[in-house]
């Protein structure tokens, strides 16, 4: 089955000491719970998480969507992404972020 996932990531939550430096670029390792047949109260089919240490507190990044399933029809579940809100990125602040 595929599925189009539209996901929401709070940047601020990802612990930087965990990112790795890779051939191509900075690397956050994540993992995702996803059901489908389960939808929180918001719409949501799954949690994203940090990926951390055996013994270390799970850190929720945030949550993911199903949009789109192979064979659906626009009318019951639709064929494209749902509206994103405007970036400003005059309003951004990026001097946090290591990359």
């Amino acid at each position: 089955m595929i599925y189009g996932i539209s996901l929401k990531i709070d940047v601020s939550k990802i612990d930087k000491s965990k990112l790795f430096k890779g051939a191509k670029g900075m690397y956050l390792d994540a993992t995702v719970f996803f059901d489908t047949e389960k939808e929180d109260k918001f719409g949501g089919h799954g949690a994203i998480q940090q990926k951390t240490e055996k013994n270390d507190p799970n850190i929720y990044l945030g949550n993911c969507k199903k949009f789109y399933e192979k064979g659906d029809t626009q009318q019951n579940l639709g064929t494209q992404r749902p509206p994103q809100p405007k970036f400003d990125s005059s309003t951004f602040d990026d001097s946090e972020i290591p990359f």
